[in-house]
């Protein structure tokens, strides 16, 4: 039996990476192939492209790319006329993995989204794309799963992969204890895994992180960095701060355990202090121009996952302005800041409460602890393998058969 992967997103590297292991694990003989990145090469797929490399953001920046993207699906479209995997496997990614659909879909071959995209959050018009272009719908969330399902799509809720990874983690416990023994807090800045997402979310940490300083002469401060290159752009825009502050790569598990709190662009991170239930402010600059969009685009009140599973309405299906600061806000862990304007005295104000106010800090603890509970268990990525060998073999034997022939 052999699969195709299409991965384009570090999260979703490290999501495909797991669900090979468990394949393998249930059906050695698998055969997987296709487009992804290097924590997927290292669990067995043979890669024909790390597509990671190519995680682009916004229009411009995809136009760039699109010669190099047709390169891509040319190549798939080729493959899947002259090898005929048994299945086509998509995680994340949609612009480029629609296409991918769409060669795979004119040639038979079964489609699952694992992962699928929140649809619920932009434009939930676009689900007639997946009913028509995807077989299978494995979903992370549990109102993401009731949601498509009421709009006709194939839908199972797997529960999120991202907690097979926590389960997985092994820690540098020496590194954690030396922050542990330091005298004052540590506050952890996370500023995305994107150079877009750093470039627009670190100076306003920074920033906070002086103001947090002010009123805490004890904190201490660490970045945790994607990769070097972030890293090198950090260190640039701290010798004026004036700050105990360090920038570390691939240590960002640590530094997230080690934390009191932590400053954090939105994205799946947010399950990773769900898992390790630190308070956290959620940061994520946009354009004005953006900013003015999403209004008219966005369908969910939140943009932080654990903020929607703690919501009483996470999908309220029409725009719903939140302002964290406000005395009628409803309550979930983490305040959070989408935003075109300089937040960076609000965070900081949310921080120093946490950090001075025990009884508050210890209110958010509880209600992430409650969530961890109810949400962040793992086996997602062996039941997910477990229905995708399932349903291959659920298959008509002629068609089946056909498509090994072929």
């Amino acid at each position: 039996m052999k699969i195709f992967f299409s991965v384009g997103e570090p999260s979703g590297d490290l999501h495909g990476a797991n669900l090979i292991r468990e394949l393998h694990a249930q059906n050695p003989d698998i055969v997987c192939v296709g487009y992804g990145g290097p924590k997927m090469a290292a669990a067995g797929c043979a890669l024909h492209e790390d597509l990671t490399r190519l995680a682009v953001m916004w229009v411009l920046r995809v136009l760039l790319n699109i010669r190099v993207f047709y390169q891509l699906l040319k190549r798939a479209e080729r493959y899947f006329e002259e090898q005929r995997p048994d299945a086509v496997v998509l995680i994340d990614y949609p612009g480029f993995n629609w296409w991918i659909a769409r060669k795979a879909k004119r040639r038979g071959i079964p489609v699952f989204y694992y992962g699928a995209p929140q649809m619920w959050a932009w434009a939930g018009w676009r689900v007639g794309k997946m009913r028509r272009l995807v077989d299978h719908v494995l979903c992370k969330l549990p109102f993401e799963c009731t949601w498509y399902q009421e709009r006709g799509c194939n839908a199972t809720y797997v529960g999120h992969p991202y907690f097979d990874e926590m389960q997985n983690q092994q820690l540098d416990t020496s590194f954690i204890q030396q922050f542990q023994n330091a005298s004052g807090p540590l506050v952890t800045i996370l500023p995305g895994s994107r150079t877009q997402e750093v470039a627009l979310n670190l100076p306003a940490f920074l920033k906070a992180a002086k103001l947090i300083h002010l009123a805490h002469p004890t904190a201490q401060f660490a970045i945790a960095a994607f990769n070097e290159r972030q890293a090198m752009t950090a260190r640039e825009q701290l010798p004026q701060l004036d700050l105990p502050i360090a920038v570390f790569v691939d240590k960002t598990p640590e530094l997230i355990a080690a934390a009191d709190c932590c400053l954090a662009c939105s994205g799946s991170v947010s399950l990773e202090l769900l898992h390790h239930v630190k308070p956290t402010v959620i940061h994520y600059r946009i354009s004005r121009f953006a900013m003015w969009v999403q209004r008219y685009v966005r369908t969910v009140k939140f943009i932080t996952l654990v903020n929607l599973l703690a919501s009483r309405e996470p999908l309220p299906g029409r725009y719903v302005d939140h302002d964290p600061d406000s005395a009628n806000a409803e309550r979930v862990p983490f305040p959070e800041y989408l935003t075109a304007a300089d937040q960076s005295s609000a965070m900081a104000a949310r921080m120093s409460k946490w950090l001075s106010d025990p009884s508050a800090k210890a209110e958010c603890v509880a209600q992430l602890q409650e969530l961890k509970r109810q949400y962040a268990f793992p086996g997602a990525s062996a039941k997910a393998a477990r229905y995708l060998l399932d349903a291959l073999n659920q298959l008509p034997n002629n068609v089946a058969s056909e498509r090994r022939a072929a």
